[in-house]
């Protein structure tokens, strides 16, 4: 909340408390936004039309709405592009923030690399740096991830996996499959974890079976007992009976 009041302040601060300026800046990121929600959504349809939601608008209405937004934000830009200055001004800073906190294993390995050729006069101080770096990376490998699978489809699975190893620090990953009581984990998914879990050397996989329903219930108590934020939890896209919306489970991601 500081950071964000801080970020509004410098804002009015670089617009000298003109109005007009500090209005064209916040309509760029409000169509953005806007933009990308239809971008998303046409996503959405391509990729995953199965998708239970609450409201439905058919592709060539998100198209005439994107294509709307375009029209309003090319319009804002061409009659005060210094607006548009000041938008990147923020824009690009920001992008390379969230771009260094998704890699910040790389980039602390770089700076760990650098520490080991500092010359012996700054030995002490690499040394210590060096420990602090590599305690760091330790925590982030150990942080570990959870995917609720229906245990019957390894294709999934390994679309998790891949996803983990290219986008995500953690080497430890929790297969969670929740069953009813009296039901038992298909016996050729067994076998084929056992393959997968091969396939991937570098993560430990660890394959648990929980008694019980699948709902915003079981995900707080397993966040609470296994020390594992819920945005640290993926689940696949859910089908036309499932009973909660997504946004009902806490958090947890879509691995689509």
């Amino acid at each position: 909340m500081i950071t964000f009041f801080l970020l509004c302040v410098s804002v009015l601060l670089v617009t000298n408390g003109e109005l007009a300026p500090l209005a064209g800046v916040y309509t760029i990121s409000f169509l953005l936004v806007m933009a990308f929600f239809a971008l998303g959504n046409l996503m959405l349809k391509i990729r995953r039309s199965k998708l239970p939601r609450p409201e439905y608008a058919t592709p060539f209405i998100v198209v005439v709405a994107l294509a709307a937004i375009v029209i309003a934000l090319y319009g804002n830009v061409k009659m005060k592009p210094e607006y548009l200055v000041v938008f990147l001004q923020y824009f690009i800073p920001t992008m390379m923030l969230i771009y260094a906190m998704l890699n910040r294993n790389h980039i602390m390995e770089f700076i760990l690399s650098i520490l080991w050729n500092i010359t012996d006069t700054l030995r002490k101080i690499s040394v210590v740096s060096r420990k602090k770096i590599n305690r760091v990376i330790y925590n982030l490998h150990e942080q570990e991830f959870i995917f609720f699978s229906k245990g019957d489809d390894i294709a999934t699975l390994n679309k998790v996996m891949i996803y983990v190893q290219e986008n995500e620090i953690t080497k430890k990953i929790k297969i969670v499959t929740v069953l009813n009581e009296h039901q038992a984990p298909p016996e050729q998914f067994l076998k084929d974890f056992d393959v997968l879990d091969r396939a991937y050397p570098y993560i430990k996989m660890e394959y648990s079976i929980m008694i019980g329903s699948f709902g915003p219930e079981l995900i707080e108590r397993l966040s609470k007992e296994w020390n594992i934020p819920k945005n640290f939890m993926f689940i696949s896209s859910p089908g036309e009976k499932f009973s909660y919306r997504v946004e009902e489970l806490g958090g947890v991601r879509l691995i689509l």
